[in-house]
């Protein structure tokens, strides 16, 4: 196997089909496709099954994968130790975390090690970061958790050992528009919001994970979309919104959204990353740690 054909193997994968690996890695399509062709060959297995539809993975092309990314990724921490370029470390996050909570993280980790360049994933979807962060496509990921354990929030995580550690508190809060009938007692139990409408994001959100986690079957689920249409909607008395005070913060200010009294708890921020990696990467750990 050569380095170049692992890297046409894995735009294969990420895009799906030859003509947008293609585009993405700047090779004509012919180019891809005999890179394929060869590694197959001097594989002896078959990669993909193509269709008109794109290229999908084989049993063999799934074994290949994580092992594709680790090699591409060691070799590129070989590339830049053997430069003795400045140490590089990619971080994932899901877009939400990555605009609004890692620039805290990166001001932290500059100040502490200003010798560490960090490159910054954005992803749509968790499972996408876990599993890049286990098979070593990234070195760490941050994303929202809660408990002790890592997944206690309610998401599943791969088999690989991961190691964490929590760099920062998200605190949330129930909110609705001025004038909800809720809003003017002292307290709430999670059951006084029976037959509520709470607006929520897709299932996999965590924000939306925490709030079913608090108030249970008993409210009715209107699917909004991501955190800036659930606050929209519930200043426009649509339903209640369990929402990170960070997103709120301005509304709650200004009048147009209340907060309802009913403890809702905080998630924590979760630096993750493959407990094995530290030892193939100097320094990886110590790395990690400063940006806490």
């Amino acid at each position: 196997m050569e380095l170049r054909q692992l890297r046409v193997f894995e735009a294969v994968l990420r895009h799906g089909s030859v003509t947008e690996a293609a585009v993405a890695l700047g090779l004509a399509p012919s180019s891809v496709s005999a890179q394929i062709r060869s590694l197959e060959t001097g594989l002896g297995v078959v990669l993909f099954d193509r269709a008109a539809r794109g290229m999908t993975p084989t049993a063999a092309g799934e074994r290949l994968r994580p092992w594709a990314r680790r090699l591409l990724a060691d070799a590129e921490q070989a590339a830049t130790a053997a430069r003795g370029a400045a140490i590089a470390v990619r971080v994932g996050a899901l877009e939400t975390i990555a605009a609004t909570c890692v620039p805290a993280v990166l001001r932290r980790l500059a100040a502490r090690r200003p010798d560490v360049a960090v490159e910054v994933h954005a992803q749509a979807r968790r499972d996408v970061l876990l599993a890049d962060v286990a098979t070593g496509a990234l070195d760490a990921i941050l994303l929202l958790d809660s408990g002790a354990a890592l997944g206690e929030l309610g998401f599943g995580v791969p088999a690989t050992p991961l190691a964490f550690v929590d760099v920062d508190t998200v605190p949330l809060v129930l909110v609705a528009a001025p004038g909800h009938p809720a809003a003017a007692r002292d307290h709430l139990e999670p059951d006084d919001l029976a037959g509520e409408r709470l607006l929520v994001n897709a299932p996999g959100c965590s924000f939306r994970m925490a709030a079913e986690a608090l108030l249970g079957p008993a409210v009715e689920r209107v699917a909004a979309g991501g955190v800036a249409v659930m606050r929209a909607w519930a200043e426009q008395r649509l339903g209640v919104a369990v929402l990170p005070w960070f997103a709120v913060e301005e509304a709650l200010a200004a009048g147009t959204l209340v907060a309802l009294p009913l403890p809702v708890g905080e998630l924590v921020l979760r630096l993750v990353w493959d407990a094995e990696r530290e030892t193939q990467v100097p320094g990886l750990r110590d790395v990690l740690y400063a940006a806490c």
